[in-house]
């Protein structure tokens, strides 16, 4: 076997090396793009994974293809190493939806994982000949270290937020009352014990969001006290800027149901804030999609728009200039809001308002698409929402019950099963108890005045 060497590169072989790293950094780039379909609870497109596929292939062949025929033992480690280094990169992106806690594991780990993992193929295909495969896997090592790196270099921006109240109940009854163990035993950087104050290093806009996923779904917490902060903050601006565009607008979900059950707070473990917005002939797709991304620029928010899918993303972090700007979507967390949008519809002989995707139990129409009785939204009402007044159905309560039954009782549908369990102690506790009853937050009737607040 013969191995590489200086003396042995000749300007054919750097000028190989060159374009395999192009190749290999065009196929990581256009993975991480795709990313952002699962990030949204979306399946990747066809042509993007047709194009990433694609490329991937080519990165391959061409690494495996030399003078004399297939470089076998190129093609092996090529192909695995791209395969397992993608898949530890997509791990984030799977895990916002509830996922096997082998991809929650690589996701709670994947800002080295991919490092360790270069690193070592690397180290291993040092003494190979193959001058296109030492370029591919350089070429990873520096994107991973760069990617690690600039995690570590951000997380030192994180301010101390004191937990208190209901947040360090569940933390207790999660931690069964021994919070420095279930820290280590879940690597959770951002809890700070100190003098007997328990803190959380909260994110921000130049930081990496905590890990809402793994923190909320899996271990039980509450939604740490940063992203609540930022959440009501992103929530109030796009609220203004729908009110600026003229756009008949309502909460939606788990917003909806934390304004009228939560006495207009976010519920404890709520990870995003859900819009709708009906589109008509005055307020098309285009208008508002040109609004809010002009507006979100301008706060410095980071929008993804789906078109097709009737949806569009707006996150609290700050955009990044390419290349980074897509890496963005390796993150195992995300502060945002999501909007969907709504048009006028009959189906079954009634008028509906009818969305693409599906949410909670709504009914399918005749045309494949979701929707709710228009009499129930409109004309819309407004509630006291994170301080500030938003839209809301006219009949909140109905919609609610349309989307999930019985709604005054607290459910927690992506909650792990034995975490769900334990949280049920800390609604007993002092700080806890000091809340009124779920029940007398709820309003008796439908609400169809045009201003609803459930404190009052």
């Amino acid at each position: 076997m013969q191995y590489l060497t200086i003396d042995g590169l000749t300007t054919n072989t750097i000028f190989a090396a060159l374009i395999a790293s192009i190749l290999y950094v065009a196929t990581y780039l256009s993975f991480v793009r795709l990313m952002r379909y699962p990030r949204n609870w979306h399946r990747p497109s066809l042509l993007g994974c047709i194009v990433t596929g694609g490329l991937a292939a080519l990165s391959v062949g061409f690494v495996s293809l030399s003078p004399i025929g297939i470089d076998w033992a190129a093609l092996a480690v090529s192909s695995c190493f791209i395969g397992t280094i993608f898949c530890l990169t997509a791990a984030p992106a799977i895990a916002f939806r509830p996922s096997s806690r082998v991809v929650e594991f690589i996701a709670n780990h994947a800002d080295y994982a991919g490092l360790v993992l270069s690193g070592t193929i690397l180290l291993a295909a040092s003494g190979l000949s193959n001058v296109k495969l030492i370029a591919v896997l350089t070429t990873a090592l520096a994107i991973e270290t760069t990617w690690f790196v600039r995690q570590r270099w951000y997380d030192r921006r994180r301010t101390l937020y004191p937990l208190k109240g209901r947040d360090l109940s569940v933390l207790k009854n999660q931690a069964k009352g021994d919070i420095a163990a279930f820290r280590r035993r879940h690597g959770i950087r951002e809890l700070v014990l100190s003098n007997g104050v328990v803190s959380w290093k909260g994110c921000g806009k130049e930081t990496p969001p905590c890990r809402f996923n793994f923190y909320v779904n899996r271990l039980g917490l509450n939604t740490a006290p940063c992203c609540r902060e930022h959440m009501e903050e992103l929530s109030n601006h796009i609220a203004a800027f729908l009110t600026e565009l003229g756009a008949v607008y309502w909460l939606e979900g788990g917003s909806l149901l934390g304004a009228v059950r939560e006495r207009g707070a976010l519920l404890d473990w709520e990870d995003d804030v859900d819009i709708s917005v009906l589109i008509d002939n005055e307020l098309t797709w285009d208008r508002l999609e040109q609004g809010l991304v002009s507006r979100c620029a301008q706060k410095g928010y980071y929008v993804d728009v789906f078109k097709k899918k009737g949806f569009i993303s707006i996150s609290f972090d700050t955009p990044k200039k390419w290349p980074f700007k897509w890496e963005r979507h390796r993150l195992p967390g995300e502060i945002r809001a999501d909007i969907a949008v709504y048009r006028r519809a009959t189906s079954h002989g009634k008028a509906v308002l009818e969305r693409q995707s599906h949410k909670g139990a709504m009914q399918l129409t005749e045309s494949g698409g979701y929707g709710v009785p228009q009499g129930m939204v409109l004309p819309t009402s407004t509630i006291g929402f994170l301080g500030g007044k938003f839209g809301c159905p006219s009949q909140s309560v109905s919609y609610l019950n349309e989307l999930y039954g019985d709604f005054s009782k607290v459910e927690y549908t992506y909650v792990d099963a034995a975490a769900a369990h334990t949280r049920v102690a800390a609604t007993h506790t002092p700080a806890a108890a000091t809340l009124p009853p779920v029940a007398a937050t709820l309003p008796s009737a439908d609400v169809n005045q045009r201003s609803f607040d459930p404190t009052q």
